[in-house]
């Protein structure tokens, strides 16, 4: 007769094997992807004579300004593109739209 130390010991040793040696050998060797790496930005952070020109000459034209749009289109980074936006509504070629603590929006001004 087998008694219950033993078919307990003989299920423990049939649960460790499968453990050791997967039944799928397939899903037990796949390898994990690791994500998406976003791409790093070099952006600049003071600006060079031509960015400081393509700013002076291409903002005002563009429809929506913001710190991010600036960002993106003339490669410099987001406290650069504050500063030069602060700067364009000093000199009075562009005007605000709407602002909050995240994001402020801003468009070309149009003299009427």
């Amino acid at each position: 007769m087998v008694s219950l130390a033993d078919s307990r010991h003989q299920r423990r040793i049939k649960f460790h094997q499968h453990l050791l040696n997967p039944p799928n050998q397939v899903a037990a060797s796949r390898k994990r992807s690791k994500g998406k790496q976003k791409e790093k930005v070099n952006n600049m952070v003071l600006f060079d004579q031509a960015t400081y020109d393509k700013l002076l000459s291409e903002a005002p034209k563009f429809k929506l300004i913001t710190p991010s749009v600036l960002s993106d289109r003339l490669r410099i980074n987001g406290s650069l593109a504050r500063k030069a936006i602060r700067d364009l509504m000093a000199k009075g070629t562009i005007r605000m739209v709407s602002t909050h603590s995240s994001q402020q929006i801003y468009t070309r001004a149009t003299h009427n």
